[in-house]
């Protein structure tokens, strides 16, 4: 009865999720009309499903009310047709503006809509802004409503927050650098889990290290943040985590031991001085061990949970408290459940027969998968510092060798020293190996170039393969995309499009062009942005926009170049800052407002923002109309 009771509570918790987030994302701007008139944008990202209707509508459209600020003329609004039955109304992106009067340019309010979904319509919805213009120069000066934050472009509802923190942390679990953690931590609570009740005890405790390890962090960054003054110094460290050679190549050589403990070369057991002094009540492996094994997943993933973490440290240095550590809570309890129940698992399998020796399949397959993850790792440190050492080819290449002689494995063709003999193949051996053979399959026609975007994450960028066939060369995706030039546009980036690689000069293009500015803040260890060219760069309305209508920038993140001297930047902290990373990484911060990656982007000539920064999203509708607000 009580697991019922707990199942309901459940399923009414999930039917209440969506009720509890607004429908439309708002992020708020100001900009200057002259003579003390400003006006205010609001840019509404709605929900898929929903549409809301435009200020036509005399009794269902959105309404600004402004505190104590004298509006000048009506309110406007800016969106795409789309239709509904016969009627107007407003889906994806939602712009209104509206002019005031006002000393400096600060304005709060409030703005309301209605939602509605098929023919039902929800109940009111209203979002609180305050927000000040741009500053000088195009820097971003959208300021947080109720916990919002312009990095984030969040709704301002607390409950928002947390429910999108959650999302977020359950959708972690699939990225490229957290996903290779999954085999890790199976294998390692596949020994010493024979007790039930010992195995469920380290499982809670995976989970509360990987807890702790995300929140007291990040409170303490928050607490020396509101003590010491908003520095932002905090984001080089999760900066260097991400990307540096030296951690990168630590991750990938405990995958490769891990790989080969896993197909019998040797055991790997911590020090009995350890373990004693760890847990004295414990076996092999005790707390020491499952705190390490969480603190390596904690650090890996920052590559891609840099968005949600990177939102929390902007929210601190805006002044906010309480608002990001029950966000980061909210999402590492979210992030630490899926591997809480993997941790859980091996003491459920140790229930099961053992005849045949599957246990001991099961680790050497999870031997095979280390060792394809783990080259991630060495190849984030090949393209931040440019060795040339995993280009795409090399690396598809280990790949489609290692899940080869997976397939050969599964049907009995490999044998490791204990491994039991394989009589006949079962079921289950022969549908693994049918899935892993497809997968190579699939993955071969990489080797000549084909895009293989379901795996764009992972592998290296198609720019680093040296023979493309067909039309999948980045010449034949943009025939008009311009030679790297002397005070030209120098990087190719993704599709064969060229950008320049710094802000001054793509103003300059665009004063001479007329055309607006892309600024692509990014990385060469980013996944996301790999999965961002991939996914959505690669539409063919989109690529069309960025090589024909924008003048393009790239600013990478995590370039370890060494500046010559005269172009080294001092921090605001009084840091010099001598690479292209670290210098980018400043700009992200302090003229977007932004820390991690993907990011975009849109100026004018001016070097004025024409819309609030993008991040991370794979609508391509949403793309277009966002590089549309430039236009």
């Amino acid at each position: 009865m009580k697991k019922t009771g707990i199942l309901l509570t459940l399923l009414v918790f999930a039917a209440a999720v969506p009720a509890l987030a607004q429908t439309i994302k708002w992020s708020a701007a100001v900009e200057s009309s002259g003579e003390g008139i400003y006006e205010l944008v609001l840019t509404g990202k709605i929900s898929s499903g929903y549409y809301t209707h435009p200020l036509t509508d005399p009794y269902t459209s959105a309404e600004i009310e402004l505190d104590g600020y004298d509006a000048v003329g009506d309110p406007e609004d800016v969106f795409t047709p789309a239709d509904y039955k016969g009627e107007t109304v407003v889906k994806d992106t939602y712009i209104l503006k509206q002019k005031f009067r006002s000393a400096d340019g600060k304005v709060k309010g409030t703005v309301t809509w209605q939602s509605c979904s098929g023919d039902m319509c929800g109940m009111p919805e209203d979002w609180d802004f305050d927000v000040a213009p741009a500053k000088a120069g195009g820097g971003a000066a959208l300021r947080p409503a109720k916990g919002g934050s312009a990095a984030a472009d969040t709704d301002g509802s607390l409950w928002a927050l947390i429910i999108e923190a959650i999302l977020w942390g359950l959708a972690s679990l699939l990225t490229p650098c957290v996903f290779p953690m999954v085999p890790m931590t199976v294998s390692f609570f596949l020994k010493g889990s024979e007790n039930k009740a010992r195995g469920r005890f380290r499982a809670a405790m995976y989970g509360l290290f990987i807890v702790l390890l995300y929140t007291v962090p990040i409170s303490i960054i928050i607490g020396l943040t509101r003590v010491l003054g908003g520095a932002t110094v905090t984001s080089d460290i999760f900066n260097w985590l991400a990307t540096h050679w030296l951690p990168n190549l630590l991750f990938f050589t405990i995958f490769m031991v891990f790989a080969a403990s896993f197909f019998g070369a040797f055991e790997i057991t911590l020090p009995s001085k350890w373990v004693n002094s760890s847990d004295k009540n414990s076996d092999k492996g005790g707390l020491g061990g499952i705190f390490f094994l969480a603190l390596t997943l904690v650090l890996v993933s920052f590559s891609c949970t840099g968005p949600i973490v990177g939102s929390v440290l902007i929210k601190s240095t805006q002044g906010e408290f309480w608002t990001p550590m029950i966000t980061m809570l909210a999402f590492s309890l979210a992030f630490a459940l899926p591997f809480t129940l993997f941790a859980l698992f091996p003491s459920l399998l140790k229930g099961l027969p053992k005849s045949g020796g599957w246990l001991n399949s099961v680790k050497v397959v999870l031997g095979f998968v280390e060792i394809a993850l783990g080259l991630k790792f060495l190849s984030t440190a090949d393209q931040t510092y440019h060795w040339g050492l995993l280009d795409r080819e090399v690396y598809l290449a280990i790949w489609i060798v290692v899940f080869s002689l997976l397939g050969l494995y599964l049907l009995g063709k490999l044998r490791f020293k204990h491994d039991s003999p394989v009589e006949h193949v079962s079921v289950l051996r022969l549908t693994l190996a049918i899935a892993v053979f497809s997968f190579v399959v699939y993955m071969v026609p990489g080797m000549w170039g084909a895009p293989l975007k379901a795996l764009s994450g992972y592998l290296p960028p198609i720019e680093t393969q040296d023979f493309v066939l067909g039309n999948y060369t980045p010449a034949a995706q943009a025939p008009a995309a311009a030679p790297a030039t002397a005070g030209g546009p120098t990087l190719q980036v993704a599709h064969g499009l060229m950008a320049y690689d710094n802000i001054d000069d793509a103003l300059v293009a665009s004063k001479a062009s007329g055309k607006p500015v892309f600024v692509d803040i990014t990385g060469y260890g980013c996944v996301n942005c790999r999965e961002m060219e991939a996914r959505v760069w690669s539409d063919p309305q989109v690529l069309s926009l960025l090589r024909d209508r924008f003048i393009m920038v790239a600013l990478h993140n995590d370039d370890k170049t060494r500046l010559p001297e005269d172009k080294w930047v001092t921090s605001p902290e009084g840091r010099v800052l001598k690479d292209v990373g670290r210098v980018n990484s400043l700009i992200a911060r302090e003229r977007f407002g932004v820390n991690s990656q993907p990011n975009y982007a849109l100026l004018n000539s001016d070097g004025e923002l024409l819309a609030p920064v993008r991040g991370y999203n794979l609508s391509i509708e949403g793309y277009i109309d966002f590089l549309n607000q430039a236009l």
